[in-house]
């Protein structure tokens, strides 16, 4: 029988411990994110091999094996952008920090607020526009490809961003928490299939950008003046000024999101 001193199990319990927040830090990495689809494949194949190892289906085993295998190579290819993100966080101290979510109820307040304004605005004149809001997934690689602004945000500064002909107006806006980051920014577009065809450039730039990370993304088509939101790759299509105000409040405050209506009245009567 084996014995454990204090030292023991206290030196085993840091031990779990640790590798508990190492694991729990990598599935909040890759929340949102196309990896979560992946990792439930890569489970499917495990229980496959599990499966076939205990019913002794050779054939079946030997093929699970094989994808073993090179399961490591495949693996590197298949999380390539989730790895580099995450290498790129380490680098830069925020693997272990959520320093990019949005928390203070009077930021969540003052973002929903302005952006919401700009976005009535725009759509009621059908000015065309892409809003990229970042939550914990850095997107400096998309910042860098834009034009420098780092100015509070305002509704007449994102208005005057999308005004046509202007050096500014092709492209995203990313903002970070109440700070526009950058104009004119190009964003990865979505391949998936299944997308509608009516659907323009700024839509599927939109639902891209919310594929590879859980950044959220507000559209105005230049030809409808119809407003969407984006986020985790789903598009809401056709909202109001109080169903967009509810859905950004939701992802950047969940606490909010219950009275996230009296708020926005609240809000609204306030600045008239």
């Amino acid at each position: 029988m084996i014995s454990l001193d204090y030292g023991d199990i206290l030196r085993y319990g840091i031990d779990i411990l640790l590798v508990t927040y190492v694991i729990y830090k990598l599935i909040m990495l890759i929340r949102g994110t196309r990896a979560v689809q992946l990792l439930k494949g890569i489970m499917v194949i495990i229980i496959t091999w599990l499966a076939s190892k205990y019913f002794q289906l050779t054939t079946l085993h030997w093929l699970m094996s094989q994808a073993f295998t090179f399961g490591v190579l495949a693996i590197v290819i298949i999380f390539q952008p989730e790895l580099r993100r995450a290498l790129e966080q380490l680098g830069r101290g925020k693997l272990f920090s959520r320093t990019n979510a949005i928390q203070d109820e009077e930021i969540v307040a003052r973002v929903v607020q302005e952006v919401c304004k700009a976005v009535t605005y725009m759509a009621k004149r059908r000015i065309g526009a892409l809003i990229v809001i970042e939550r914990e997934t850095g997107l400096n690689d998309f910042v860098e490809t834009g034009i420098a602004i780092n100015g509070r945000v305002s509704s007449e500064l994102l208005i005057n961003i999308f005004i046509p002909n202007t050096p500014l107006h092709d492209g995203a806006v990313i903002m970070r928490k109440d700070v526009i980051l950058a104009a004119a920014s190009y964003l990865p577009l979505s391949e998936n299939s299944t997308i509608s065809k009516e659907l323009g450039t700024r839509h599927r730039a939109a639902i891209g950008v919310s594929e590879v990370s859980d950044g959220m993304a507000i559209v105005v088509s230049e030809e409808t003046g119809q407003v969407s939101f984006t986020a985790n790759g789903q598009m809401n299509r056709n909202l109001t000024e109080e169903q967009l105000a509810e859905l950004l409040t939701g992802k950047l405050h969940p606490a909010l999101k219950s009275k996230s209506g009296s708020l926005w009245q609240w809000r609204r009567k306030l600045n008239g």
